[in-house]
């Protein structure tokens, strides 16, 4: 399978972003323990209730139905406290769409574990302090029917929030399906932009009359190749980066023809490891595209870009000079590196780096690998 995020060639759904507080799998924050005044003052109505339930006839003020409603919101305060927060401290350790039913094991153990110790704690402390009898006294019925109780409000809760998080993170896996599909139409579009072809066909134009037919017929293979890497990508959610690299030197040639010496580009990469990794196609050559959009270059002082793997870390990065130049209207949309990020949220949690210096922009890509 494709690690980190894939198996069988597709995209599985995505992993948290950063945190497991703000993920969409976080399903435990469904669970309305933080609700303060609607929860106390639904333990206090149902304290109130159960009171009645359980000392019919009593009257309000007397001392017997006080004692019970005491029980009562001892109990339901205590067991809302031990079943609420303790899902909280669980969401970030043991998630229920990794290990779905070591979760719910776990919860139940620690529903039960810590109901036990409420009951506990809530009749010893009226048995001994109000009813002055000895805490070896103590049986096990008093555990039977708030247990029972608790288990069935616990298991609606738990199904509950299980159900409304994952409701949640199948629209989101859905929107995330969306927003990667239009991600790559808007970068099939900006490679297929008239722009590109018009200075191709200039540049083939100038070889024309140059009468210099050997580089014109190596321009016009190169510029096949580009079109028909982009067309035949356009059904694929990740590539070989040996795959991306052939079409990226295909793309430099069209512009060292266009641009002379005024780019050089250094690449370093070991070929063994190239079949092994994986990129989001055009994720390359997106990035050359942006240093050469949004940087002057001259024959004389010619923009630098360099192509780096970092075999160790698993990562990919794209080195330029920073020489900004102004851009007519229209020339960017700002949207590149925004639809790289958001293709590689679909596909992984490692983030795609961008970082600036005052001489230096360069974007870490990371890459994925078949296991």
């Amino acid at each position: 399978m494709l690690e980190p995020a894939l198996s069988s060639g597709r995209p599985a759904p995505p992993e948290p972003a950063t945190t497991r507080a703000n993920s969409v799998y976080n399903l435990g924050k469904h669970y309305p323990h933080r609700q303060w005044l609607t929860m106390a003052g639904l333990m206090l109505g149902l304290s109130i209730g159960l009171s009645f339930l359980f000392c019919n006839g009593c009257k309000i003020w007397s001392e017997d139905f006080l004692v019970t409603f005491g029980y009562n919101f001892a109990y339901t305060f205590g067991l809302w406290l031990a079943n609420g927060y303790p899902n909280e401290w669980l969401n970030r350790r043991v998630d229920w769409t990794v290990q779905p039913v070591r979760r719910f094991l776990t919860t139940l153990a620690f529903s039960l574990v810590l109901s036990l110790l409420v009951i506990l704690l809530v009749t010893g402390s009226f048995m001994v302090l109000y009813h002055h009898r000895p805490l070896s006294s103590l049986t096990w019925r008093p555990f039977v029917v708030p247990l029972l109780i608790t288990v069935v409000i616990s298991l609606f809760m738990h199904s509950r929030s299980f159900l409304l998080g994952w409701r949640e993170a199948a629209i989101q896996a859905v929107r995330l399906q969306k927003e990667n599909a239009q991600a790559q139409a808007d970068s099939l579009r900006r490679q297929l932009d008239p722009h590109f072809l018009f200075n191709s066909l200039n540049a083939l134009t100038s070889l024309v009359e140059e009468n210099d037919p050997a580089r014109a017929s190596r321009f016009i293979r190169q510029l096949s190749q580009v079109y028909r890497y982009v067309l035949d990508s356009q059904e694929q959610e990740i590539v070989p980066l040996a795959e991306e690299m052939k079409f990226v030197e295909a793309y430099l040639f069209l512009q060292h023809t266009r641009l002379g010496e005024g780019v050089q580009v250094e690449i370093e990469l070991p070929t063994a490891a190239l079949d092994a990794l994986l990129v989001p196609p055009l994720a390359v050559q997106l990035l050359l595209e942006n240093a050469l959009k949004h940087n002057a270059t001259s024959q004389r002082n010619p923009l630098r870009i360099r192509i780096e793997l970092d075999e160790a870390a698993r990562t990919l990065t794209v080195r330029n000079d920073r020489r900004p130049r102004r851009l007519t209207d229209g020339e960017s949309t700002g949207l590149g590196l925004n639809n790289l990020q958001a293709r590689y949220a679909f596909l992984t949690k490692q983030p795609v780096v961008i970082e600036q210096t005052e001489t230096e922009f360069y974007v870490t890509l990371p890459l994925l690998e078949l296991r």
